[in-house]
């Protein structure tokens, strides 16, 4: 069976053409770029209730100390004094306000910073992403004070 002029013209067009290719991946990169910066908020998001929910923890544990030993862990013993014992506390009246060994970190895997303040207590400090004082958005600083 001898082929036709049309079968021959079918398999001579089977394939796509470099300008085809590009256009359909400048097509792809263009909604790339309109979707992917929506799930860079929502991850942003995610990781700033991550560090608020950590922090409101962290202010309850600190709390517990105070009740407990009827003062705030002080700056050099910082938040540790939550899952490590004291030196001036002794073993039998020990008992750690956190069920970790370890403590929490912030949403960007920084530790938070622990400051005593004659204002407010305590304040509990995230650093936002960039892990820097100051910033807006994403950047800005996250703070509790107590």
């Amino acid at each position: 069976m001898r082929p036709t002029k049309h079968t021959n013209a079918l398999h001579a067009r089977a394939g796509f053409s470099l300008f085809e290719l590009l256009i359909v991946l400048a097509i792809i990169g263009l909604l790339a770029a309109l979707v992917l910066p929506r799930f860079g908020d929502a991850f942003g998001k995610a990781q700033e209730k991550t560090t608020k929910a950590q922090m409101a923890s962290l202010q309850i544990a600190v709390d517990e100390f105070k009740l407990e030993y009827g003062r705030y862990p002080s700056e050099d013993e910082g938040l540790t004094a939550l899952v490590k014992r004291p030196d001036w506390i002794d073993e039998a009246d020990w008992d750690p306000k956190l069920d970790k060994e370890t403590l929490p970190i912030d949403g960007w895997k920084r530790d938070f910073i622990y400051k005593l303040d004659d204002n407010f207590g305590f304040r509990i400090i995230s650093y936002g992403a960039d892990g820097t004082p100051g910033g807006e958005g994403e950047n800005e600083d996250l703070d509790i004070r107590k």
